[in-house]
């Protein structure tokens, strides 16, 4: 049966969804020249979507999907295609989006964790919710989206799918050698990045948004307490901790923490970097630190698995289920267990030499060329149940 499928990636150039965007619509190219596929997304967007096989077009559409008129005119735009499935590849589906479409949802964290009450987390969850309730298939991104998904929304379990994502392939090179390569070329490269940011070794490294599930409040105070009892280490006395994200003048509480810690002389806080750099970043890491208080999958962590960087996680959501047993896994709600990860992670040699290898290993069980073929799969079976 030939499809015709529409998706929308208006959210192409954005930061985590546009990851998994671009990469899903690369690995579909690589399976699919047969069915014919259709990308929506704003003009800004069209360079990220060059080079695909003939079977794959593009529509621009220059209207974002934030203001309320969005949630028509956008469906309304639709229905010149008369596709055989739609996919809206984020969490919140149009409300009065063509059918039969499929979303992915990739947190719950929009909900659980919105800070303002009243009308505007209201309109959210009702559009959340109504989205939800009328896609033919709900992609879930992991096995603790999908049971948030059906407790939060009591979506029958038959309409949900658990599809995995799957961290940017251009870390998949180290991963797939077991860390072998990086010659003398490479070490000058990431010697003259360091050295461009003003970075001195040894340093924990944390990336990823700064919001207040991230728990980067309690990793400032965490990483105060092991400074403190490495103080006399001879490779760790002078450890220092970046943090890769959001501008930090949004979140005055992480501000408090480092001047309450007195760790302001070696915190750094550098905002988003561009991809080779953040990958230098991981891969001089002595450890990756990632103490998120929720997460709908948790890209960072494989990421820095896939950079043979040893990695500290929390124990609750997702996390578990991606890193397995490859990363030390601490309570995140308690400042000296996450303490007690992180001085793990960094003095005991065994364990570190262990954690690497294992890391390597849980890194190839998350692949796009998986998570395309499954997605593909869905389709087909969306596209045979309304057709039937």
């Amino acid at each position: 049966m030939h499809l015709r499928v529409v998706i929308d990636a208006r959210h192409i150039g954005d930061f985590g969804i546009g990851t998994y965007i671009r990469n899903l619509v690369r690995a579909i190219a690589e399976q699919d020249r047969e069915d014919e596929f259709i990308l929506v997304a704003g003009r800004d967007g069209m360079k990220d979507l060059a080079g695909l096989p003939a079977n794959f077009s593009t529509a621009i559409y220059e209207r974002g999907d934030f203001e309320l008129v969005d949630q028509v005119a956008f469906p309304l735009f639709l229905r010149r295609f008369s596709a055989d499935v739609y996919h809206v590849p984020h969490n919140l589906a149009p409300l009065a989006m063509r059918r039969p479409y499929v979303v992915t949802v990739h947190d719950l964290s929009s909900i659980l964790f919105e800070q303002r009450q009243g009308m505007r987390r209201n309109l959210l969850l009702n559009q959340f919710r109504r989205g939800i309730r009328r896609a033919a298939r709900v992609i879930a991104v992991s096995a603790a989206t999908q049971r948030d998904v059906q407790n939060l929304f009591g979506t029958p379990a038959e309409r949900i799918r658990l599809v995995y994502s799957a961290p940017d392939p251009r870390f998949a090179d180290r991963a797939a050698s077991g860390g072998q390569g990086g010659d003398e070329r490479h070490q000058e490269e990431v010697r003259r990045i360091l050295e461009r940011y003003q970075i001195e070794c040894p340093f924990l490294l944390y990336a990823g948004a700064i919001r207040p599930q991230k728990n980067i409040p309690r990793l400032v105070e965490a990483f105060a307490v092991v400074r403190g009892e490495l103080e006399s280490h001879p490779v760790y006395r002078n450890l220092r901790l970046i943090i890769i994200g959001d501008e930090i003048s949004r979140y005055p509480a992480v501000r408090r923490s480092v001047i309450k810690t007195r760790v302001e002389e070696v915190v750094r806080f550098l905002g988003f970097v561009p991809f080779d750099t953040l990958r230098v970043f991981y891969e001089a890491a002595s450890a990756f630190v990632f103490p998120s208080l929720y997460e709908g999958f948790g890209l960072p962590p494989l990421e820095a698995m896939a950079s043979g960087t040893p990695v500290v996680a929390s124990s609750v959501s997702s996390l578990p289920e991606v890193v397995g047993n490859a990363a030390v896994v601490v309570n995140p709600e308690n400042v000296f267990d996450i303490a007690r990860g992180i001085r793990e992670a960094l003095t005991d040699e065994v364990r570190r030499a262990e954690m690497i290898a294992r890391g390597f290993e849980q890194v190839r069980r998350f692949n796009w060329e998986s998570t395309a073929a499954q997605v593909l799969d869905i389709y087909r079976e969306v596209a045979r149940q309304y057709k039937s």
